[in-house]
C-alpha cells in the first residue's frame, strides 16, 4: 500500500470509516504553534487532554501516544516525538526513533479500530525533521502493514 498525498486540511480527513489524525507533540508540554493551532480551532479535547497528560507526568515520554476521540469516527493521536521546541546544539527537536515507536502504537490502535491514518507532513515543520526520513518510517511502520495513510498538504 502507498501513502496517498492530497491537497487539503488534515483536520477534515477524507474517506469513510474510522480515522486517526496523527500529529507530533513535544515533550515539554507546549501547545500553540503549527498544526495544533488548527486542531484546537476545530476541537478542544486534544489540547485539553495533552495538557492534563503533561501535568500528570504519567508515561509522558518520547514515543508515547495519547488517543483522543473527537467525533464518533475520528480520533486524534497526540504523539510525543519532539524533544523540546527549538534546535539545541544544531540538533532539531524531532526524534525519529520516537516517531517510529509512536507509529507502532498507532498501528495497534488502527488495527483494533479498523481505522485509516491521516496526517499533515508530521515532523517536517517546526520539529525540523526531513520528510524523506519520516516518509520512510511511515512506510516501514504503517503501509507495509496495509494501513491506509493519507498525507495532507494545505492548498
Amino acid at each position: 500500500m502507498n501513502i496517498q498525498y492530497v491537497k487539503g486540511d488534515a483536520t477534515n480527513p477524507q474517506g469513510d470509516g474510522n480515522k486517526i489524525i496523527v500529529h507530533i507533540c513535544n515533550d515539554k508540554g507546549g501547545w500553540g504553534k503549527g498544526f495544533v493551532v488548527a486542531l484546537s480551532k476545530k476541537w478542544s479535547k486534544p489540547e485539553k487532554h495533552y495538557r492534563q497528560w503533561y501535568k500528570s507526568g504519567e508515561k509522558f515520554l518520547l514515543g508515547e501516544v495519547q488517543f483522543v476521540p473527537v467525533e464518533s469516527t475520528i480520533t486524534v493521536a497526540n504523539m510525543i516525538a519532539q524533544h523540546d521546541i527549538q534546535v539545541l546544539n544544531g540538533i532539531p527537536p524531532i526524534r525519529y526513533e520516537a516517531v517510529r515507536e509512536g507509529l507502532k502504537k498507532v498501528v495497534t490502535f488502527s488495527q483494533q479500530n479498523n481505522a485509516s491514518v491521516h496526517m499533515p507532513r508530521i515532523g517536517a515543520g517546526l520539529a525540523g525533521g526531513k520528510w524523506e526520513i519520516i516518509e520512510d518510517i511511515i512506510r516501514d511502520e504503517l503501509t507495509t502493514r496495509d494501513i491506509q495513510v493519507t498525507v495532507y498538504d494545505l492548498l
